[in-house]
């Protein structure tokens, strides 16, 4: 069976100490209280949160991710982590692919091949994120981008090596924005995003394939999203920030 999976993505907030606080709040909700049984929970904390984070989880079911890794595995590369430096940390994780990379900073499907191989080198889970912006929405591109995405990203590795992947849907349109695709919206590009895999793989890799939601998702709005058969879960951004808020998400999750 695919794994049930509510990750958060802090992005480029909390401190040091924040950060370390966050996470024990979350470590503590998961450890005490009732409702999440079941669920994998990934905290995609900053660089500078991993080592202290992953150090002080307690729980097997939480699972500490970096939000990003470098192309390469070591080198005159001034400001970069690489994929080794984060498994040196005790993170398990990393986020590969997301929109906001993509556009602010340029990462190409060519790129981003680099990165997952070095994520597969070092023994790193990976969460992979695709989906569109509004105008191709609006122009009826949508699946044909995701499937580009797919395509160009992750459909070099083996089955083996895409075992280790788990598939994030982010409609661009839809972070930050307060804006939510409607859960009819995302079950039906989760299942064309697990039909494309089984076309390229098999339908028992599809239907082991865990695929995320992420967008502007809220404990108001998760449990009509996570209702559909082919959503697993979610990458969840600012409602990450908050312990209970997260929980109520992972709560909903849970319940599915």
């Amino acid at each position: 069976m695919r794994k049930k999976i509510v990750a958060g993505n802090w992005k480029m907030n909390k401190t040091f100490a924040e950060g370390v606080e966050l996470a024990r709040e979350v470590n503590d909700y998961v450890r005490y209280k009732e409702g999440g049984e079941g669920v994998l929970v990934v905290l995609g904390t900053p660089f500078i949160h991993l080592a202290k984070v992953a150090h002080n989880i307690t729980e097997s079911s939480i699972m500490v991710a970096a939000q990003n890794c470098a192309t390469e595995k070591a080198g005159a590369y001034t400001g970069e982590i690489s994929a080794e430096m984060i498994a040196s940390t005790g993170a398990k994780c990393v986020i590969l692919g997301h929109s906001e990379r993509r556009s602010y900073y340029g990462e190409t499907s060519p790129i981003l091949v680099k990165k997952v191989a070095q994520a597969l080198d070092s023994k790193l889970e990976i969460i992979f994120c695709v989906g569109e912006v509004l105008e191709e929405r609006e122009s009826e591109k949508h699946f044909e981008v995701v499937k580009q995405q797919l395509t160009d990203g992750l459909f070099n590795l083996t089955p083996e090596q895409f075992a280790h992947v788990v598939i994030a849907y982010e409609p661009v349109w839809a972070i930050g924005t307060g804006k939510t695709a409607t859960p009819d919206q995302a079950q039906e590009m989760h299942a064309f995003i697990r039909s494309v895999v089984a076309e390229k793989y098999g339908q028992t890799v599809a239907d082991e394939t865990s695929i995320l939601y992420g967008g502007s998702c809220n404990a108001g709005n998760a449990d009509a999203i996570f209702s559909n058969p082919d959503v697993d879960g979610g990458l969840i951004g600012g409602a990450s920030l908050k312990a209970a808020d997260f929980f109520e998400i992972i709560k909903a999750r849970a319940r599915h």
